[in-house]
């Protein structure tokens, strides 16, 4: 998990002056509120209170898994099984097993890792499981988690899970899932992704293996509106996902301002220096993840330079 303290804090550099609102999520998100009962509304972020979680940016490892094998994958080819599997662009397949991987971000003691299924076959599922049980409490996990099977991997040993489509239904933001989730779950164990495509110059999120904009946007409201409801963001940018084309400094400056939770970044690291990168642009209040670039997924980034890299940082962390 993020070494983390939580304070009050009047930096207008970690708080957002601007109180306008984007005219389409503040539709979307007015007609929820109405709806929130006494229990839900309990959650909601005070508007008196400005916080900004204090972190040492932190490595996130992943655990990519495809059809039972652990893969790295340019995850805006991904389709529908049913799509011509030609379309899928594969950067890695490792020989590996997910339980190896799992073993080795323990012993480096690497925390809030990710396990991410892409696609809910038996072979995948049976993966992730096995991850699970190689570094229970160590990892989170996600890809077709829905509140009939969100409590069996917390029971197999995920810390949290993490959830995209099921509430990001057919391109709008499903409320009642939402709500049902963290009934069933509890916040404390709920990461949403909320990994987005630009379009229209906003950041959209994307469901439905990234190829589906939704109708809600990422700003402020919305972030806030969200951090209600979970523990933690994580954040592709699928515009350079997998591509190992350079971040998108952007979206990553971006969370870093409006995130009021802890936040993780995901998409176009390559070397050393878009570590520091997002580090600036995210105000030391964004971690990372790193797929493909990795000499462990067939890449040229020493892995072991990375995790050197996460050491120091937690090292720097005022006592």
């Amino acid at each position: 998990m993020e070494t983390c303290s939580l304070r009050t804090n009047s930096n207008p550099n970690l708080i957002s002056q601007s109180r306008r609102r984007r005219n389409s999520n503040s539709s979307i998100l007015s007609s929820f509120k109405l709806k929130l009962s006494p229990a839900s509304s309990s959650l909601a972020v005070s508007k008196h209170l400005r916080y900004s979680v204090c972190c040492a940016v932190q490595f996130r490892p992943c655990i990519d898994i495809h059809k039972g094998k652990v893969k790295q994958i340019v995850g805006s080819t991904l389709r529908d099984s049913k799509d011509d599997g030609d379309a899928l662009v594969t950067n890695f397949e490792s020989d590996k097993s997910p339980a190896e991987f799992a073993n080795l971000y323990k012993e480096d003691g690497l925390t809030g890792g990710h396990v991410i299924m892409l696609g809910a076959d038996p072979l995948s599922q049976a993966a992730a499981i096995e991850a699970l049980h190689a570094y229970p409490g160590g990892l989170q996990v996600g890809g077709g988690i829905n509140t009939e099977n969100c409590l069996q991997y917390i029971n197999e040993g995920a810390s949290h899970v993490i959830v995209t489509s099921y509430v990001f239904n057919n391109g709008r933001m499903d409320l009642e899932r939402l709500k049902d989730l963290v009934r069933v779950v509890g916040k404390d164990r709920l990461v949403l992704d909320l990994s987005c495509r630009k379009k229209d110059g906003k950041y959209a999120i994307v469901t439905d293996r990234w190829q589906k904009f939704s109708d809600v946007n990422l700003d402020e409201e919305v972030l806030n509106f969200l951090a209600s409801y979970a523990d933690e963001f994580l954040v592709h940018g699928v515009d350079v996902e997998g591509k190992k084309l350079g971040i998108d400094e952007e979206l990553v400056a971006l969370l870093g301002r409006l995130s009021p939770i802890p936040v993780t970044y995901a998409g176009g690291v390559t070397v050393m220096k878009d570590l520091e990168r997002i580090k600036m642009a995210g105000i030391g209040r964004v971690d990372v993840t790193v797929g493909s670039a990795l000499d462990i997924f067939g890449g040229d980034l020493p892995y072991r330079d990375v995790v050197a890299w996460h050491t120091h940082q937690e090292a720097a962390l005022p006592i």
